[in-house]
């Protein structure tokens, strides 16, 4: 299956995975590369890097959104072949390394089996490496606070609640926010479509990513790259605004 990579803006590519989306933005000869799939996802990532005339030696660090299989994928795959620095928020840096899992478990995803798109959804997840053992081996933290020296200058904004050190990435100068799992615009387990939360089962503390949709809303902004689901376009406060009124 080959990734679909869409321009968005200047210098900023969003690319639908298999089931999760990573993002793409561009500098010169140099890229910044936030989430990377599945484990399974690895050749798709990097024919999408090759579609915007790059390559892995090019990528100036992986920024990961939360520590997920279906996010943290092909990370410790770039750091170990092409020494890319993987960085994380502080709080998810272990996630990644493994010393604890925050994911949704088998059983509570049997539990949820006869909600519609919930079985196919966790075939694919299975099949694409979804409960493998994948840590990072080396995670870092963000080496600076505010604006990271990356190819796009995204900027951190910590959103915990899907996983305790999750972070959306903002970028001021196209607009644009990069929004992982804090807010997404579609999933294979919902039946609505636009902005939105993961369902339930997904969150490892439901109010503190209802409180993260807040943080979101203060942001300006009018491109959402979600890690599930379509582009969005229009103001991220009326999107998160959007979240927050179909969670409750």
């Amino acid at each position: 299956m080959r990734a679909d990579v869409r321009q968005v803006a200047d210098g900023t590519y969003l690319v639908h995975g298999s089931d999760t989306n990573w993002v793409i933005l561009t500098e010169g000869d140099a890229v910044t590369l936030v989430d990377t799939g599945y484990p399974g996802d690895r050749e798709q990532v990097l024919a999408s890097l090759a579609e915007v005339g790059s390559s892995p030696e090019a990528v100036a660090a992986v920024l990961i959104t939360h520590a997920h299989n279906d996010h943290l994928g092909s990370a410790e795959h770039l750091r170990a072949t092409y020494g890319t620095p993987v960085y994380l928020h502080e709080a998810e840096v272990p996630h990644a390394r493994r010393e604890f899992l925050q994911q949704v478990s088998v059983g509570t995803v049997l539990s949820n089996a006869w909600r519609p798109g919930v079985l196919p959804w966790m075939v694919h997840a299975l099949r694409s490496g979804g409960t493998t053992h994948n840590p990072v081996t080396a995670p870092a933290p963000f080496p600076t606070a505010g604006a990271l020296d990356l190819p796009g200058r995204p900027v951190p904004v910590h959103t915990p609640g899907h996983t305790d050190g999750h972070c959306a990435y903002h970028v001021p100068g196209t607009g644009v926010l990069i929004s992982g799992d804090a807010l997404v615009s579609g999933h294979p387990t919902s039946r609505i479509e636009g902005p939105q939360l993961l369902p339930d089962m997904f969150h490892h503390e439901r109010r503190r990513a209802l409180a993260s949709l807040d943080l979101l809303a203060e942001l300006e902004g009018d491109l959402l790259l979600p890690g599930h689901g379509p582009v969005h376009r229009g103001p991220v406060r009326d999107a998160a605004h959007r979240a927050r009124e179909r969670a409750l």
